[in-house]
């Protein structure tokens, strides 16, 4: 026992000698960079190993808000031995992801994309070049352009009436009931999505054969891929695993991997059993797209390299992962939003009154122009960012921006949350005002395509999301579709004043309490019928 705790302190102590040596030789190698070029970015000085992270607390977004009033709109942290900038003004995120973009498209190593994205292979965290290229055309021609999303209209309206019956069915105006909203919208954005990839439903009711198990497995990789894991910063942490992070994250890999395996194995005998017959654009899920390509071995001409199973699964791992939390945490905000100004809702529920009428449901055809309805849209994007903090980049070089010497190696991180709070940006930023996008407001040409650095919820640049088309598409059903089919009305004795506007921080911000509402049908009865 006393050689095993010999050897623990041992490896301990040398890893730290190692850090403190490396975190030391890395300083004076950057500050001797600044001092031919540019002084490096103010900021904060940070303890012995750990740098800066113990400043983060429990809202980094905030944190770091607050450190831009002290040290500016570009400021340098240290993560352990990983250097970071970042941005919290319109300038200076524009200079990075605009001016510098080519510079800042690659990710920064973290234990997410190793463990879980089959390390690195995902279209998120590989590698900007060929690969990704290939990776990110496939999603834009075969799941994200005009025409696949047009071709699979179907099932997002068949989710979301889906959702309505069900709201119906939950409705009792006589107690105090209510319904989960978030976790039934989260279940809704997932189905339709999984059903564009694979087919398939995974959020079935919770008694289920699938639905418990894919929705806590769901949760537990959001809550462990969240932004600031300790073993991203710490070389000798990670080493050691003491969290059991790392083991944690294994174990879903190999769920996701097993069943993914699954799922393929099965649309490949289908396929062979259907003799890859075109039967129509309703059977043509993404999965059968993929593997009909890997199958007529195509070579992709930049790469020079053919499909894999693993290209699939690392793409699908992706795209089921990223695609559905922030859809429903940005409908839970809005209706959150709605209830506290109820004057925005009642202009909401008007203008598509004027378009739908009451005896039916809203379908996507009808929302090529509704202002009032994407103003709220903006606005909610505005005040709850879903990824106040984007995904981090990296700096390929090293280069200037704004004066000051940014290192090869650091890590980027851009603020957006306290860019869309900037009082230099918005007049009265922390107010709901949807009426700023409106026609005669100020922000009335405002997009959220990454081109307009006041409102970058998707990103910007050569990374940007890339199911941006799709998610706005189904987020703006979702919400148009709870907004015309019902009025809504908090449990007894809650008043809208009263709703807790806490957040808790991860992959994305997320309401510490949920929002819990009782949906009152205001359409016809055959409305909701299927």
């Amino acid at each position: 026992m006393a050689s095993l705790l010999l050897v623990i302190t041992t490896i301990l102590f040398s890893s730290l000698l190692i850090t403190i040596f490396f975190s030391i030789a890395s300083k004076k190698k950057n500050n001797n960079k600044a001092n031919h070029h540019h002084p490096l970015p103010p900021g904060p000085k940070g303890w012995p190993m750990l740098g800066n992270l113990l400043q983060l607390g429990s809202k980094p977004h905030e944190a770091l808000t607050a450190l831009s009033k002290t040290y500016g709109p570009l400021f340098k942290l240290q993560f352990g031995s990983v250097t970071v900038v970042v941005a919290s003004s319109v300038e200076v995120a524009s200079q990075f992801l605009k001016t510098l973009d080519a510079n800042f498209s690659n990710r920064p190593p973290n234990c997410m994309a190793e463990y879980v994205a089959y390390n690195y292979q995902s279209m998120a965290f590989t590698h900007y070049g060929p690969r990704w290229r290939m990776l990110r055309r496939l999603c834009t021609t075969h799941l994200f352009s005009t025409k696949a999303l047009d071709d699979l209209r179907y099932v997002r309206e068949e989710e979301v009436a889906l959702l309505a019956r069900k709201f119906v069915q939950a409705k009792d105006t006589s107690t105090s009931i209510g319904v989960e909203v978030g976790k039934e919208v989260d279940a809704c954005a997932a189905n339709a999505l999984t059903r564009a990839l694979f087919k398939r439903r995974v959020f079935e009711e919770e008694n289920g054969p699938d639905g418990g198990e894919f929705r806590n497995v769901l949760e537990e990789v959001l809550k462990l891929g969240s932004a600031f894991n300790i073993e991203d910063f710490l070389p000798w942490i990670k080493a050691l695993d003491l969290r059991g992070l790392l083991s944690k994250l294994r174990r879903l890999h190999r769920w996701y991997d097993d069943t993914l395996t699954k799922i393929m194995q099965e649309h490949k005998m289908t396929d062979v059993s259907q003799g890859h017959e075109d039967k129509g654009n309703k059977d043509k899920d993404f999965l059968s797209v993929l593997l009909a390509l890997k199958e007529d071995g195509n070579l992709d001409e930049e790469t020079k390299t053919k499909l894999t199973d693993t290209d699939i699964k690392a793409l699908l791992t992706d795209l089921f992962t990223g695609g559905t939390d922030t859809t429903s945490s940005t409908v839970e905000w809005a209706l959150v939003e709605l209830i506290r100004h109820p004057d925005m809702l009642a202009a909401a529920q008007k203008e598509l009154d004027s378009i739908v009428g009451r005896s039916r449901l809203v379908s996507e055809f009808d929302l090529n122009n509704v202002p009032v309805l994407q103003a709220i849209i903006k606005e909610t994007f505005r005040l709850h960012p879903p990824v106040p903090l984007l995904i981090p980049h990296t700096a390929a070089e090293p280069c200037e921006v704004a004066g000051y010497h940014v290192p090869k190696g650091a890590s980027l991180l851009v603020n957006v949350w306290a860019i869309c709070r900037d009082p230099k940006v918005w007049s009265r930023p922390l107010e709901f005002d949807p009426s700023r996008f409106l026609s005669g407001g100020k922000y009335a040409d405002v997009d959220l395509k990454g081109s307009h650095f006041e409102l970058i919820p998707f990103g910007s640049g050569r990374r940007i999301c890339v199911g941006m088309r799709l998610g706005l598409r189904m987020l703006t059903l979702l919400l148009a579709s709870l907004v015309h089919g019902f009025d809504w009305a908090l449990p007894d004795g809650l008043t809208p004043e009263a709703l807790s506007m806490d957040v808790e921080f991860g992959l994305t911000l997320e309401r510490s309490v949920p929002l819990v509402a009782r949906p009152i049908p205001r359409l016809a009865h055959d409305a909701y019928v299927a």
